[in-house]
């Protein structure tokens, strides 16, 4: 067998990151309510029903994708392009300066070491996209939409990428690209994600909820804990001036 041949054949390793206080310090959702509400998109009222419901969500007492499926309405008969274009948008104003300066080093270093990195999200397109091209990630798994001629027909595609549905969209990717999932990692902070970190040879606790951090502990798994972008930024400063004033 040529060298060229047997390196196709070399399962290559992973790298996972789930997205929402994980790669960046808040709840994409969130913001998107706070982005369209500064824009006079929605009211108050909507403001305050997007916040509970990921209250409710934090609670594990929100029904995903009834929830998911009753949001995407919203969206029917209008633009992906349109919609996209804003999204980014939304991303660069609002996504992107909440990223953890610590998980762009794990993804630096992933990448470094040759393995094929991913962002695997329970949100949409419209998000985790431009967020993953800012990113340079590559490889980006979300809930999917369904688009007909161009436009959203307000219908969620199942199964939607959370809990298990993360592992149905990622099986896809590891088949087409040959990943070892053994030895692989996982990024993540929820508990949700227990079946997928389960799977891989590496799962990694970050900012993990109560629930994810007590059964890290228990099974040995690494807790990370990723400094927010400000926080990250005056811890630097404040080491960089105690090297100069030694």
């Amino acid at each position: 067998m040529s060298e060229a041949r047997r390196k196709r054949h070399v399962p290559r390793v992973g790298a996972f990151f789930d997205m929402d206080k994980t790669l960046i310090a808040e709840n994409s959702g969130s913001l998107y309510m706070k982005y369209r509400y500064e824009r006079g998109e929605v009211d108050g009222w909507e403001l305050a029903k997007g916040l509970y419901a990921y209250l409710r969500y934090k609670a594990g007492i929100l029904d995903i994708r009834a929830f998911t499926q009753g949001a995407m309405l919203e969206f029917r008969g209008q633009s992906e392009r349109r919609l996209l274009r804003e999204a980014r948008d939304f991303v660069d104003k609002m996504v992107a300066p909440t990223v953890y300066p610590a998980a762009l080093e794990k993804i630096h270093w992933h990448q470094a070491q040759g393995h094929l990195v991913a962002i695997v999200s329970g949100a949409t397109k419209l998000v985790v996209r431009p967020l993953a091209e800012r990113l340079g990630i590559r490889h980006y798994l979300y809930t999917r939409l369904e688009v007909e001629h161009g436009r959203f027909t307000g219908r969620v595609i199942d199964p939607i990428c959370f809990e298990e549905g993360k592992i149905y969209w990622l099986q896809q990717l590891v088949d087409e690209k040959g990943i070892d999932l053994a030895k692989s990692w996982f990024y993540t902070d929820s508990v949700t994600d227990l079946p997928l970190m389960e799977l891989v040879g590496h799962p990694v606790a970050v900012n993990p909820d109560p629930f994810l951090y007590r059964t890290a502990r228990r099974r040995y798994w690494p807790v990370e804990f990723f400094e927010p972008p400000q926080q990250a930024s005056e811890a630097s400063a404040q080491r960089a001036e105690g090297e100069r004033s030694q």
